[in-house]
């Protein structure tokens, strides 16, 4: 389901990984990924989000820190140059999709508490 097509203005932000939650997972760790300058650089920027909303990514060496709007910002850590994942697994970001590269796609647990997954998308245009 696409969050523009489902009102997502109203939804609830991705909630920072320091917030409490009640729920047990159980995963590998993920080895963080060394980003090179120029792949932080093609990601680096704000982009309109498909929801209205505005996303800045500031890259590092092995993580993004990504803002919504005015939230607080997200620590994602880089599994490749393309895809970062939140530490509890509940925001995933992958960068350079599409034919030409230039699609972005998010998707988070707007509530831990039920099974949905909310997912928008941005393109290199309009960031």
């Amino acid at each position: 389901m696409l969050a523009a097509a489902a009102g997502a203005q109203t939804a609830p932000y991705p909630r920072p990984d320091s917030a409490p939650m009640s729920s047990v997972q159980v995963s590998a760790p993920v080895r963080p990924v060394l980003l090179r300058a120029e792949q932080a650089r093609q990601i680096a920027g704000s982009y309109e989000m498909s929801n209205g909303w505005t996303l800045k990514v500031r890259p590092g060496s092995r993580y993004i820190d990504a803002i919504i709007d005015r939230e607080q910002p997200m620590r994602l850590l880089a599994v490749s140059p393309d895809k970062f994942v939140m530490g509890d697994g509940n925001v995933v970001m992958e960068f350079n999709r599409g034919d030409a590269g230039e699609d972005m796609l998010m998707s988070y647990v707007p509530d831990p508490r039920l099974a949905d997954r909310v997912t928008i998308s941005s393109t290199l245009a309009q960031r």
